[in-house]
């Protein structure tokens, strides 16, 4: 259950950034990049993950896509474990990073993690608050690729800032987008989103301009970075059905959400070519 819990279909989407952030800046795979990447693969994913699935609970019975790869239904008993198993696999490496690097590396982690907590814990709830939900969301992934940048020394350039922010914003028309899909659970069990509040309709196009301008801040970025732009389109394109879906249809938005999930690996193959062509490049 902690495996399910830590979603493995989506543990490349943290530990890719860091991994390919760290590498092409410091061009050496080191005791920091090993530590990082396995950081970033698994025990952040549970922590991100196990944490939601916890505090989750009451919306995630009335879901019915929770139970599989898209996240599980903790039974009540194993929401200690759960909470303890996050805190035991990360802080060895947190420790060992914070040993590793300088105090902005620090400053950069020491974001990510709230983030990653802020999103689910009572209190906070970040994930309730529309927009801010959005935000955080697409902080979980463009944070690993900051601090790889932070912790290799990058120099940070208006084309470097212009790919961060691209990231941002896919991660934010993301994040959007799969909350169109849960509008009636997240009603259901008295939880805001960006969707709940905007409604499924709103969200989705707030989605396919937010991808757009992705894009287009892609295009300040160095050749071959700009060819990055086009990858966008497919994201759009798939979102764009479901641009005049009702709230009470808004589960349909599900199909789009597992096409999702897939099109980041051919993605990330494409932005793989480009980052070694950028690589043999320079």
């Amino acid at each position: 259950m902690l495996l399910v819990s830590s979603r493995p279909l989506s543990w490349v989407n943290t530990a890719y950034p860091f991994a390919a952030a760290y590498l092409l800046t410091s061009r050496d795979i080191d005791l920091a990049w090993v530590i990082g990447t396995v950081y970033f693969l698994i025990p952040y994913n549970l922590a991100m993950y196990g944490i939601n699935d916890v505090f989750d609970y009451e919306s995630d019975l009335r879901n019915p896509r929770k139970g599989g790869v898209e996240g599980a239904v903790l039974d009540r008993t194993l929401h200690a474990v759960t909470l303890r198993a996050a805190i035991a696999t990360n802080v060895p490496f947190l420790a060992a990073l914070v040993l590793l690097g300088s105090p902005l590396s620090w400053l950069v982690l020491a974001i990510s993690i709230f983030a990653v907590v802020a999103y689910s814990a009572p209190g906070l709830r970040f994930k309730e608050r529309p927009f801010l939900d959005s935000m955080t969301s697409s902080t979980h992934f463009v944070s690993p690729a900051a601090y790889g940048l932070v912790l290799a020394q990058a120099d940070f350039t208006l084309p470097l800032a212009a790919l961060l922010g691209a990231f941002f914003l896919w991660g934010i028309a993301s994040h959007a987008f799969g909350a169109v899909q849960d509008v009636i659970a997240d009603r259901a069990g008295g939880i805001g989103s960006i969707a709940t509040v905007t409604g499924a309709r709103a969200t989705v196009r707030f989605a396919a301009c937010a991808y757009l301008t992705g894009g287009v801040l892609l295009l300040l970025t160095p050749w071959p970075g700009k060819l990055a732009a086009l990858l966008v389109l497919p994201y759009v394109i798939n979102i764009l059905p479901f641009a005049a879906v009702k709230d009470e249809e808004s589960e349909l938005a599900h199909r789009g959400w597992e096409r999702f999930l897939w099109l980041n690996y051919i993605t990330g193959f494409f932005v793989t070519m480009l980052l070694i062509w950028y690589a043999a490049s320079r």
